[in-house]
């Protein structure tokens, strides 16, 4: 029966990708039929036209998992605070380093191995020697495509920081190396300071905060100034 309707999805419905979740007894019976198994996820790939001398007797082909991740998009991940003062306006700081993009929020690039809010808990600490004392809470997710400047997507997270003291604020220590100054300012007077796009994310991620609704901004890309 798996047979005859894989089949059927392949050469009427024109399905190359199969993908299921298999017991462990289940799994043997599987790989008989092609799919190749993760931990996870048993994954079949069958080409749309084969070469008759490559198919094997099933008539079913399978993609070596490394060989299925050269053909999926690649992406750049990153992560951010964002910190506000007892009032709610917004803190950005400066950067030394990307004219294009001068007022930023706390955090960036994930490391290899690093969860999302590790990465902003150590980008917090590293650019501003603060150490964010919330649970993560997750205000809004970035999405951009690539383009000239960059062959990969882009994907970020921001988690709220919450709501700084003056004192803190004052004591923040930045890394002279990305950043030159912090600043708190109201919302709208962020927006002669900073790109548009730029200033549309802030908004987004301010949004989230205020409403208590995550915010999703899918237009981060590269390129797209």
């Amino acid at each position: 029966m798996v047979s005859t309707l894989l089949d059927h999805l392949s050469s009427v419905e024109r399905v190359t990708l199969f993908e299921l979740h298999a017991s462990v007894e289940a799994a043997p019976l599987y790989r008989e039929l092609g799919f190749a198994s993760s931990p996870a996820l048993m994954r079949m790939t069958r080409l749309a036209e084969p070469a008759a001398a490559s198919m094997p007797e099933s008539g079913l082909t399978w993609m070596p998992p490394e060989q299925y991740a050269e053909t999926v998009p690649k992406a750049t991940c990153f992560a951010c605070i964002y910190f506000t003062d007892e009032d709610d306006r917004p803190l950005q700081v400066h950067s030394v380093y990307s004219p294009a993009h001068p007022r930023q929020l706390v955090g960036g690039t994930m490391d290899k191995g690093e969860r999302p809010w590790d990465t902003a808990v150590r980008e917090c600490r590293e650019e501003t020697a603060l150490t964010p004392a919330v649970p993560p809470r997750l205000l809004a997710t970035v999405y951009g495509l690539p383009g000239a400047e960059w062959p990969y997507s882009t994907i970020g997270m921001v988690f709220d920081g919450g709501r700084l003291a003056a004192a803190q604020i004052r004591g923040i220590t930045l890394n002279p190396q990305e950043h030159d100054e912090v600043r708190v300012l109201p919302l709208a007077q962020w927006k002669a300071l900073m790109p548009p796009r730029d200033f549309a994310r802030l908004s987004a991620v301010e949004g989230a905060r205020r409403t208590g609704e995550a915010a999703y901004f899918g237009t981060w890309d590269w390129g797209n100034e």
